[in-house]
This record gives structure tokens, C-alpha cells and sequence, in this order.
């Protein structure tokens, strides 16, 4: 089993992952959902070019942003990963905040419930906004990951999140859930926080550097993409900046709100998704963080 480094956007996980898998002869698989593209590299906070030459990267500008990703897809591409990196006798460290995706690793797919006519006839009588609150409710990251606006998406999903407990798993074409696999242990893996105001400053200076790196004309020069990629966090708030829609300060607050409100859901569906040990950055230097981590890796290897 691979060691997991995981929590929300911005937490601080690339940096801490380098210098992890330089110590340990490591390698980093990607479980980002949007990093997996190809393009997209500002929008998506990918490790930079020296990170990259640092410590080899897998399942990252993998795929084109015309290809369509679900949980299933990722799932084949980190276990050749994870093949690969096992075979040459390296370590291997997962990085990434996508849930979904996580699970996919350390969880195989069965077939969903069938759908549940009784449950369903009573859905069918409730407005879309109270659809989308009690699938909300039941599962945060199975929301994050489903069209609300689209009624029986939301049905079907919230049939998925009632019926399977406590796991649950959706692909954007099909649908999918995790076996009934444990899920992966406090021993080899950690999940990274930091205090409320702490995360949103460096959400909101995230967003912020991203401007002034470019984001704006990496956006610009996109001729096309497809459905899944076309969801990453910020891109129609930046075309609608392009299109002359909203100001560049406008663009900016309602990303920085956007990358907030996902950093929250992200925390809830760690918290009940997974055991994994837990380190608040916030009372630590970047050294002491890493430290501590070292320590935590070197448990899970013996």
C-alpha cells in the first residue's frame, strides 16, 4: 500500500510531498482530478517545472482535456502507476485532494444498488433545490461531483448515497461504488489541515498568484475542451472575465469564494471518509511539518 498524502487545496501538500519522496526514494501518483489534464497547468496548481525534476510525477498531464475522467478511469491509471513504481523496488507516495479519486485507490468498483422505485416516487415530487440540500446532506463529495441542476442525476445520486454505507463512489458516466474493501488505515496515511483562516489566506493568495502567473491567458488560448475538464474550479468564472461579463476583481473574489466553499466540502468527506492520521500545519514551521511526517512515513514502512 502506498503512503497518502491528502487533505483540501492549498493545504500545502506538493511541497511537503517533495521533500518526503526525496528522503525517502520515493515517487509521487497524482490523485488530483483536473491535474491529470494535460494544459490547465496554472489553473490547476500543478507542481512546477523544478518539482517535477525533483521527483518523478505519475498520472499528471496524462490525458488531453478532450478525454472524459471518471473515478473508474483514474483508478486503472494509478494502479499502472503504482505497478510501475513497486516494480523498480521505489516507494510510493499519492498526493491529491479529490476524494473520489483517493478511493478509488485503496477501494475496488462493484455494480450499484438497483434503483429503488419507492425511494424514487417520492424524490420525483420534491423541487430541485431540496433535491440538491438532501444530497448534500448525505454525501457532500458525491454532491461536489453531480450535476444539480439536472434532477435525475440528483435522484439517482441520491439513491446511490442512501442505499451504500459508508462509502460512496460516482463516475461522471457511470456510476459507481467502492467494495466493501477496508478502507485505508491511519498507519499509512495523512490527512493535512490547517485553521479556518489560515486555509482561506492561502486560498485566497493562491488565486491571487495564479492571475499573476498567467491564468488568465492560459485560458485564452484554450480552443476547446471537453465536459469533465470544462469543470475545473475557476474556468467559467474566467471565461466569463474574458467575455467581458465580470470585472478581474469580480473574477478574482468569486473564485477565491468558490476555492473556499470547495476546500470546506473537501474537509467533511475526509473527516468521514477516511482514518488517516492528522497534522494541522498551522502551530508548525515547514520544517517541524516535515519532521513529523518523516516520522509517520517511516512508521508506515516498518
Amino acid at each position: 500500500m502506498p503512503f497518502f498524502l491528502v487533505g483540501p487545496t492549498a493545504v500545502g501538500k506538493t511541497a511537503l510531498a517533495i521533500e518526503l519522496a526525496e528522503q525517502f526514494d520515493a515517487e509521487i501518483v497524482n490523485a488530483d482530478a483536473f491535474q491529470v489534464y494535460r494544459g490547465l497547468d496554472v489553473l490547476t496548481a500543478k507542481p512546477d517545472a523544478e518539482a517535477q525534476r525533483r521527483v518523478r510525477h505519475h498520472v499528471l498531464s496524462q490525458i488531453s482535456l478532450f478525454e472524459t475522467m471518471s473515478a473508474a478511469s483514474f483508478r486503472e491509471l494509478a494502479r499502472a502507476a503504482l505497478s510501475d513504481v513497486h516494480s523498480r523496488k521505489k516507494n510510493a507516495i499519492v498526493v491529491g485532494g479529490s476524494g473520489l479519486y483517493l478511493k478509488a485507490i485503496t477501494h475496488g468498483f462493484d455494480q450499484v444498488p438497483p434503483p429503488d422505485p419507492k425511494l424514487r416516487e417520492e424524490l420525483n415530487r420534491l423541487p430541485q433545490k431540496e433535491l440538491a440540500e438532501r444530497l448534500q446532506k448525505l454525501s457532500p463529495e458525491l454532491a461536489a461531483r453531480t450535476d444539480l441542476k439536472n434532477p435525475r442525476r440528483v435522484i439517482r445520486a441520491i439513491e446511490i448515497a442512501a442505499s451504500v454505507i459508508p462509502s460512496r463512489i460516482v463516475a461522471r458516466d457511470a456510476v459507481c461504488e467502492p467494495r466493501s474493501a477496508p478502507a485505508a488505515t491511519a498507519t499509512n496515511g495523512v490527512l493535512l489541515l490547517r485553521d479556518r483562516d489560515d486555509l482561506y489566506q492561502r486560498i485566497n493568495e493562491r488565486v491571487n498568484a495564479m492571475f499573476r502567473d498567467g491564468v488568465e491567458e492560459e485560458v485564452r488560448a484554450l480552443q476547446d475542451i471537453g465536459q469533465t475538464a470544462a469543470s475545473a474550479l475557476g474556468l467559467k468564472e474566467i471565461r466569463a472575465l474574458i467575455a467581458g461579463q465580470i470585472s478581474r476583481e469580480e473574477c478574482i473574489a468569486k473564485i477565491q469564494q468558490a476555492t473556499r466553499r470547495y476546500a470546506k466540502r473537501q474537509l467533511t468527506w475526509f473527516r468521514h471518509q477516511t482514518t488517516f492520521s492528522q497534522l494541522n500545519l498551522t502551530p508548525f514551521s515547514h520544517r517541524e511539518a516535515v519532521h513529523a511526517i518523516t516520522q509517520m512515513f517511516r512508521r508506515a514502512l516498518e
